[in-house]
């Protein structure tokens, strides 16, 4: 049982390595009922519930609408847990009761990105994948996602990653000239916003933008990483990372906890990279969003194939939103 300020707030199911979690999630789920056990608790039944083998740990909040287990990469910390606790209602059930998507500001594929993230998030799957072509405003779109995200859904914080520096400065800038639909002010008047050039993250921001290369020096403990390695993606830098067999490895960092974020969009995700990266992205315990104009199978296959939105550039040029580009041979 676990417990948080002498009061009982979970349960863990503790199995051999090897062992089908999702096969015991009901098992751990009937001890949370059981009062008789432990009168000192925060709520009942309990709301939290895990199940390990020490090699694979699933987690469930009870508390969410149709609640399942769900894997993660490391016990939540007691002070998350107990922060979850002591605050009304949760993501996953803000989630659904999102009021209806301002549309005034959006282009007709923006307002159908947006609307669909949002059916696959209240749904709780936990990766979405959006394809938009180049030119069809997907940082924006993703903006949109992220105000309504923190505004209705009261999500903590939101990471958005990018592999070169460029895109950060350029993300940043989307945030920081987006005007709210509902309150006409900027998006950085309301909430803060950090790109980081340096291994040092605020906890007072809800949005941080940042490149994966440098994520992954923040996990593993670095005070220090030259901003040279942000300038150019290693997708078309370093083909001898890329050929790696395995991923980069990660260990649990507590400085970086893997409830830090709630939504996690990396954009250019078309770069198959996830041999690289794939541990990176699955530290976090939270819902995962591809943005790409380019798709590839393997990129399609990370995200459980659920493509929400499909708006390919042969579109784009049909709805006016990009101009069909041709070559002329001048004589």
């Amino acid at each position: 049982i676990l417990f948080v300020d002498g009061k009982a707030l979970g349960i863990v199911e503790a199995k051999k390595e090897g062992t089908t979690l999702s096969a015991v999630a009901e098992q751990s789920a009937r001890y949370t009922a059981a009062m008789k056990w432990i009168p000192q608790r925060w709520a009942d039944p309990l709301p939290f519930t895990y199940e390990s083998t020490g090699i694979e740990t699933n987690f469930r909040d009870q508390r969410d609408p149709d609640s399942r287990s769900r894997p993660v990469f490391a016990f939540h910390t007691p002070e998350h847990l107990l922060e979850l606790v002591q605050h009304p209602g949760t993501l996953r059930a803000r989630l659904r009761q999102f009021p209806a998507l301002n549309t005034a500001p959006l282009r007709e594929c923006q307002i159908d990105a947006v609307s669909k993230l949002e059916k696959s998030l209240a749904a709780n799957r936990p990766r979405a994948l959006i394809q938009m072509a180049t030119g069809s405003g997907k940082t924006f779109t993703a903006v949109s996602a992220v105000y309504r995200l923190i505004k209705f859904g009261k999500a903590r914080r939101v990471l958005f990653l990018v592999d070169r520096a460029n895109l950060g400065r350029q993300t940043l800038k989307e945030f920081q000239q987006y005007v709210t639909p509902d309150d006409g002010r900027k998006f950085t008047e309301l909430y803060n916003v950090q790109r980081l050039t340096s291994n040092a993250m605020d906890p007072v921001n809800q949005v941080v933008v940042t490149t994966i290369q440098r994520l992954y020096s923040m996990l593993q403990g670095e005070e220090d990483f030259d901003p040279a390695n942000e300038e150019g993606s290693l997708f078309e830098a370093d083909s001898s990372l890329l050929s790696r067999a395995e991923p980069l490895p990660v260990v649990y960092n507590p400085k970086i906890p893997p409830e830090s974020f709630d939504v996690i969009i990396t954009d250019e995700c078309h770069r198959s990279i996830y041999n690289l990266w794939r541990q990176v992205l699955e530290y976090f315990d939270g819902f995962l969003v591809g943005l790409t104009a380019t798709p590839s199978n393997q990129t399609i296959g990370f995200f459980d194939e659920n493509l929400v939105m499909e708006y390919p550039r042969s579109r784009a040029v049909a709805d006016g939103v990009n101009v069909d580009g041709q070559v002329y041979r001048i004589r």
